[in-house]
């Protein structure tokens, strides 16, 4: 049976501020720059959070189907570092404004930036059973950054939105190679949001359990897939993405242990397609690696059937290495959703006006009693958004309850 991705959207907001600009304003080490590999990121406005995030990615994808196939998703999954509540799940307002069928099961699940991942394939597994023939999951990784100058140079990595990704058994964009996988996992303390305001994190550790993973991982992979062949057997790669930079260095560990001749030129043959969109939106959490499978395959455009491996890291940690066939259909699939385009149409923001933002948007995750958010107080970022886009706004807490509202972006 053939399970995997039949659609898949991300959304990266509607503005962005350039990193090198970002490096000037706080003074940071223009050197470092070519390290880190990052050329824009994604910035948040003060209406958007993880809900209107994870609706707007998802909602292109629901348009697209007709009601009797929206009415056969029946396993919505968020998967978020941005919580909102300690009970009540993202899902439950996604669920809402997407205007699924109440037979729908829905959770939110987090595991850093692995979460994703390990929701599509517990999908995947539910899908392949075959308990309900031609059923559908959406699973929606979604989260807004946090960081700010005291993030140093996490700051210009972090980028904000959402991805969604439609599965079931017409895999026009993924076609799942089901059980083969590797995984690797562990506790560890490299990175955590212990409060709604704030993110810690030990950089050092990190770098090394992504490396360490991405080795164990893919090793357990080669053991369960036979005649696997690291420098022939993918035809491309999508990686979990923090920044551009350590995805390089990642490449190169695996080309190293598997020997191969020239690591650079099959960095940009096989690697460098995936980053395209990443450099432009920073880490998109458990969203980035589906980031990365968007950009490969736009850049990629493959005609035939083509093997691609997947990389999920997510700190904590937890990390899995799979794979799948892309072929002309997922060229056509993801591109027509125009995720370069929309990419390209954000509002660039000064340094100021992303200061000014920065700080409107530090408690949006922060729960209140009652509060009001007026979106039109971003009406000239908005006005600068190329072409029109309708988009899901928060506009206010009451009781503790979010509400939501429909507004316009763009001309």
């Amino acid at each position: 049976m053939n399970v995997g991705i039949e659609a898949l959207n991300v959304y990266c907001g509607v503005a962005s501020v350039a990193v090198p600009v970002l490096f000037e304003g706080r003074g940071l080490d223009a050197t470092r720059l070519g390290n880190l590999m990052m050329t824009a990121k994604s910035v948040a406005l003060p209406f958007e959070d993880p809900v209107t995030h994870a609706v707007n990615a998802a909602k292109p994808i629901l348009d697209a189907m007709d009601e009797a196939d929206r009415d056969r998703i029946e396993l919505l999954v968020t998967s978020s570092e941005s919580g909102l509540d300690l009970s009540k799940s993202i899902a439950s307002y996604v669920h809402r404004h997407l205007g699924l069928s109440r037979r729908c099961r829905m959770l939110e699940v987090k595991q850093a930036c692995y979460a994703a991942t390990g929701a599509l394939q517990l999908a995947c597994g539910y899908l392949a059973a075959g308990l309900s023939p031609g059923a559908k999951a959406l699973v929606i990784a979604t989260d807004v950054s946090l960081v700010n100058e005291n993030a140093s140079y996490t700051e210009p990595a972090m980028g904000t939105g959402a991805a969604a990704v439609l599965l079931g058994d017409d895999p026009r964009v993924l076609d799942v190679d089901l059980g083969a996988f590797g995984t690797h996992s562990y506790e560890t303390f490299d990175s955590a949001r212990p409060g709604p305001t704030f993110d810690v994190a030990d950089a050092d550790r990190s770098l090394f359990a992504y490396l360490d993973c991405l080795t164990n991982a893919y090793a357990h992979y080669a053991e369960k897939v036979a005649d696997v062949d690291f420098a022939t057997t993918f035809g491309g790669l999508a990686m979990h993405t923090p920044f551009a930079g350590i995805v390089r260095a990642a490449h190169r560990k695996l080309a190293r242990e598997h020997r191969m001749p020239d690591a650079d030129a099959d960095f940009a043959r096989r690697v460098a397609p995936g980053l395209e969109y990443p450099r432009l939106v920073g880490n998109l959490c458990s969203g980035s690696v589906y980031l990365a499978l968007a950009s490969l395959i736009d850049h990629l455009r493959p005609d035939e059937p083509v093997r691609v491996g997947m990389y999920s890291y997510g700190s904590g940690c937890a990390a899995e290495f799979y794979s799948g066939l892309v072929d002309a259909r997922s060229t056509a699939e993801v591109g027509r959703m125009r995720i370069g385009e929309h990419l390209a149409g954000r509002c660039e923001l000064t340094f100021d006006e992303y200061k000014r933002i920065l700080a409107d948007n530090a408690d949006c995750l922060v729960p209140v009693a009652d509060k009001r958010i007026d979106p039109g107080r971003y009406a000239e970022v908005l006005d600068r958004v190329a072409g029109a886009r309708t988009l899901l706004a928060c506009t206010g807490v009451r009781a503790y309850h979010r509400s939501y509202e429909w507004i316009g972006a763009g001309a």
